[in-house]
């Protein structure tokens, strides 16, 4: 492979990485102004992904051969139908429920952004990496402290800040990443 074509195909990579990065802020944007919309739409995706796994466990209990393992298919299935289905009944509780899961999630990804971030130390943007993680770990504090009174809201604008910054963050480092490519 030339140097030619492999310098063009990291050229393109990096305009990928810009334009979605972009994507990401203005979805972030979307998601600050309209929070309750964006956290029911979240809530109902999560409950037919649900809903689909359960649906994906029956399949596989009547595809499986032993009757051990058919027999915990089958349960893994109605209960996941079970907890789609009234979560999608329930959208309150399932709501709160989500809210505390966003929490938990938020956290261990802003420690993975923290991990990413030292470990990238060396090269341009890595400090907005870092600061993504601050700013997810802040944003999961905030969650956790406000839950379940504000999970109205909470989800819409904090995965919309969170998005606008991880955004902001990618935009950065592929940023960087071009100024590299200028450079060689």
């Amino acid at each position: 492979m030339s140097t030619s074509s492999v310098g063009s195909i990291a050229r393109g990579a990096v305009g990928w990485s810009i334009g979605l990065s972009v994507v990401l802020i203005l979805a972030g944007l979307f998601a600050i102004a309209v929070p309750p919309l964006v956290g029911i739409g979240v809530l109902l995706v999560v409950a037919w992904l649900i809903i689909l796994s359960g649906a994906v466990h029956l399949v596989l209990a009547w595809r499986t051969r032993t009757t051990g393992g058919t027999i915990w298919e089958l349960l893994l299935g109605v209960l996941y139908l079970a907890i789609g289905v009234d979560v999608l009944l329930h959208p309150a509780t399932g709501l709160a429920a989500l809210t505390l899961i966003l929490a938990i999630y938020l956290f261990v990804k802003g420690v993975l952004e923290l991990i990413l971030g030292f470990r990238l130390r060396p090269r341009a943007g890595s400090v907005w990496v870092i600061f993504d993680g601050v700013v997810t770990l802040f944003l999961a504090i905030l969650i956790w402290r406000s839950w379940p009174s504000s999970s109205e809201w909470v989800i819409g604008t904090l995965v919309g800040i969170s998005m606008l910054f991880s955004g902001a963050s990618r935009l950065f480092l592929s940023l960087g990443a071009r100024r590299g490519l200028a450079a060689v």
